[in-house]
């Protein structure tokens, strides 16, 4: 008789695929989960994910390699610091010192996105298979055929225009191209992958909510089938992490938070009575570097939150003002290195990680170079986090209302920018009733005021650094500033808004001075230094052709002889040259790109266009290939027919737009501009009006940039509103 029930083949099978979905499951939860357990569950699971496109239709070219050899960039640039190391160092040398008189452009495009006010053009593009990547600004990201200068395609993503928690203007540092795919981490702190080939969105991925004051505004590293990004804000009190993500479909598969819980290792370091931890800070600004032989990433953290009161947040405050390194596979710690101790000075680290290596003592040592805002390089062995040339802890001054330090750091060698105010730059550079305190790095403050160098928009900020293994030279920019701080009452932590805890400002009309400075590896001496009546604000690329590229705030591309320091060569573009030039080869021509659209914290002239050189280029002056302009809606509350002082919040909007970046919310606790609270000239309305037509020290003129009614609006916020918060 024939059995009713299921037959041993049917429970097989049923069994078989139970034990499937089971492990099918295990499979999401093991790859959902944050690696740092003692930390709070992942909260942004919320992925879209487009249809796939055709197998055919992918592009192959990836830069990802599983060997440990990483070699230096050539015919492409397919990563944001031109190779894994971030060492922005090219093979190429068709282009050298002897023959760069003849280095011409060859073509010009404007991408007719980024070129208002608010927004910082710092990106780097990126070039395979003859096609170049670049994000403006806007977060615009464009495809251009690299040797003609056309668009191929073009993606605007929706960013609400209401934002509000961007600390230091509107901008990003570029994408990253990996497995037939363009990544580009969203200022309103989404990560986008499009399709590299046509520009469609494949999935998106929520990182993290933007009203609580994150931000992304690093390039995405690729690596090994993962998308690495840092968040940004730590001007609104986030707790800083790096995540890695799945670069097919965009989950989270580690989160490693740059500032641990009590229960976690160095977890210690923050203060056991109070959670100061939850908004410690801890940004990451830019792109980690990778070492596929140690399988480590290495990235450099911010300041800690608030910036500049540390009277409730005892301990040196790991892993604030550090470089780490991690498991490139799972997130776990390694080693860290901090810079700055229990930071009350706004002294973090923002310029990208720099591996190289080099033989010292007749060993080939495994390096790593960070410039700092402190003035210093900190070379290290990125092995384990020793110092390669020396760093000794000194006794340094003391506040214990700040609960300061009692050591920092002093690396061996030589600082590229000043690190005291002198009575001799009392008498050359500050006005004559200037009566105020001065003092050297690392000198606390409490109520009275005090006048230091460098300061928060001192020493390396974000520009990156490169490293040539053919002079063994660090090259980085830098910054010579004056910051005036002084303590106000602690503020209470809102989620969304600034959490500073005192206040800081330049000095009105104070100079503002660069250098350009290569720095001897093994020695960690100055082996040559530009010096330039001009913020050093664009980032560097060095050749084989033994040239270093970088741009300057009037316009200029800048070549110097790498081994010298000696200029060499020089071109004007239309606006601030505020970002990092790259190198490619096409047809057995060598190209230089730069994107030139100015900076809101430069002060220099806004612009959207990509210049594009080669030896005996033929351009014809003036030609410039425009893309379509992209489509806008017009905004809710538009006022057609209106001039724009018939609302008074009209001065608001062009104010957040035009001058938050500078001088900050509310006119307070800006990064390069003067506090407006306080200053005398921003009490007059004729006298804000005379200033924003003419610029100043560290100003550009907005003559040319705002309608006489924008600047009227503006003019009467500063006057009315602003200045009527000063003391």
């Amino acid at each position: 008789m024939r059995n009713k029930g299921l037959s041993v083949s049917a429970l097989f099978f049923i069994g078989l695929l139970a034990i499937l979905v089971a492990l099918f499951m295990i499979f999401l939860v093991v790859n959902f989960e944050s690696s740092d357990e003692g930390n709070e569950e992942v909260p942004y699971a919320t992925i879209t994910v487009k249809d796939e496109p055709e197998k055919e239709a992918q592009v192959e070219t990836s830069p990802s390699t599983n060997e440990g050899e990483v070699k230096y960039a050539q015919a492409e640039w397919t990563t944001h610091g031109g190779d894994y190391y971030n060492r922005r160092y090219s093979m190429l040398n068709q282009i050298t010192t002897e023959n760069i008189g003849g280095l011409k452009p060859t073509w010009v495009s404007s991408l007719g996105s980024g070129a208002e006010g608010k927004y910082s053009g710092e990106a780097t593009p990126i070039v395979v298979d003859g096609i170049m990547y670049i994000a403006t600004g806007a977060n615009d990201v464009f495809a251009i055929d690299a040797k003609t200068g056309e668009q191929i395609w073009a993606y605007n993503p929706d960013i609400p225009q209401e934002m509000d928690t961007v600390c230091c203007g509107w901008t990003t540092r570029g994408v990253a191209i990996g497995d037939g795919k363009v990544f580009v981490g969203l200022l309103d702190a989404r990560l986008i992958a499009l399709d590299q080939k046509t520009g469609e969105v494949l999935w998106e991925t929520k990182v993290a909510e933007w009203e609580e004051g994150y931000t992304i505004t690093s390039a995405p590293l690729f690596y090994n089938g993962k998308v690495y990004t840092g968040v940004a804000g730590g001007e609104y009190g986030i707790r800083g992490r790096v995540m890695a993500y799945d670069a097919d479909l965009g989950f989270e598969v580690w989160r490693f938070y740059t500032i641990p819980n009590p229960a976690d290792i160095n977890g210690d370091t923050w203060p056991a009575d109070n959670d100061a931890w939850l908004t410690g800070g801890g940004p990451v600004w830019n792109t980690p570097s990778v070492d596929p032989e140690l399988g480590y990433i290495y990235f450099a953290t911010g300041n800690t939150a608030p910036d500049l009161d540390g009277s409730n947040r005892e301990g040196d405050n790991l892993y604030a003002n550090s470089v780490v390194a991690v498991n490139a596979e799972n997130g776990q710690y390694v080693w860290h290195f901090q810079q700055v101790h229990h930071d009350i000075w706004d002294m973090d680290p923002a310029n990208p990680v720099i591996l190289y290596d080099v033989k010292m003592d007749g060993e080939l040592r495994k390096g790593l170079g960070q410039a700092g805002k402190t003035g210093w390089v900190y070379l290290l062995d990125r092995v384990d986090g020793t110092p390669l040339v020396g760093i000794e802890e000194k006794p340094v001054p003391q506040d214990e209302r700040q609960k300061t330090a009692a050591t920092q750091p002093f690396p061996i060698g030589d600082a590229f920018v000043p690190q005291a105010v002198t009575e001799e730059d009392v008498k050359n550079d500050l006005s004559a009733d200037f009566t105020g305190e001065i003092g050297s790095i690392f000198t606390p403050f409490w109520d009275v005021p005090i006048t230091l160098k460098p300061g928060p928009t001192g020493g390396a900020n974000w520009p990156p650094s490169a490293y040539n293994p053919d002079t063994e030279y660090f090259y980085v920019l830098g910054n010579d500033t004056y910051m005036s701080f002084e303590r106000s009452e602690l503020e209470e932590f809102k989620e969304g808004d600034q959490y500073f805890g005192s206040i800081f400002g330049p000095i009105l009309d104070a100079p503002v001075r660069g250098t350009v400075t290569a720095i001897d590896v093994k020695t960690n001496k100055i082996a040559w230094q530009q010096k330039w009546d001009a913020q050093a604000y664009s980032g560097v690329l060095t050749t084989k052709g033994n040239l270093v590229f970088v741009g300057h705030n009037d316009g200029r591309l800048i070549a110097y002889d790498a081994k010298t320091g000696d200029q060499v060569w020089e071109y004007m573009m239309d606006a601030g040259a505020n970002a990092p030039s790259i190198t490619y080869e096409i047809d057995g021509e060598q190209y230089i790109s730069i994107y030139a659209a100015g900076n809101a914290l430069a002060g220099s002239k806004h612009g959207d266009k990509i210049y594009t050189f080669k030896l005996d280029g033929n351009l014809p002056e003036g030609q410039v290939i425009k893309f379509p302009a992209k489509s806008t809606k017009p905004a809710e509350d538009s006022t057609a027919g209106e001039t724009v002082s018939a609302k008074p919040d009209k001065g608001i909007s062009v104010y957040d737009a035009n001058c938050l970046a500078c001088h900050g919310n509310q006119g307070a606790n800006g990064h390069n501009g003067p506090n407006l609270q306080n200053s005398e000239v921003a009490e007059s309305k004729e006298e804000v009006i005379a200033r924003i037509e003419e610029g100043g020290s560290s100003m550009p003129s907005f003559k040319d940039t705002l309608t006489p009614e924008e600047i009227e609006a503006v003019a009467a916020y500063v006057a009315d509103v602003i200045s009527s918060q000063g003391e």
